[in-house]
């Protein structure tokens, strides 16, 4: 069973704040299961976006983690807005969650790489 949307959300925060990083909900989506949508921003300017990962790259015995992909890389502000746009048009129930950090990597699983349970979230190896 997956965790819900606003508990993983308020938990992906503790840890942002914990290591001293920023993060804020941007836009608020169904508690129970709404997609998420990360927002990356670096300190030279440049943003990242982070989106669901399709349910095909997902094992069966993944316990319900979500999982990431990169949807845009260290691109202007104006071109993470446009495809937040489009993501909404097509689902009013999402997620968007802003972190002003150098690196997540630790905080969010991607598609495709070998993560190690920690009880709660899973980290890279």
């Amino acid at each position: 069973m997956r965790l819900r949307t606003d508990l993983f959300v308020s938990a992906l925060l503790r840890r942002v704040f914990a290591r001293g990083d920023y993060g804020a909900v941007e836009r608020k989506g169904a508690e129970e299961a709404g997609a998420l949508f990360v927002r990356q921003i670096r300190r030279d300017g440049g943003e990242s976006l982070y989106g669901p990962a399709p349910q095909s790259l997902f094992d069966d015995d993944d316990g319900g983690r979500r999982l990431f992909e990169t949807r845009l890389s260290q691109v202007e502000p104006e071109r993470i807005a446009e495809a937040l746009a489009r993501e909404q048009r097509f689902d009013d129930d999402l997620w968007i969650v802003a972190l002003e950090a150098e690196d997540i990597g630790d905080l969010i699983d991607f598609a495709g790489e070998e993560t190690k349970d920690d009880g709660f979230f899973r980290t890279r190896r």
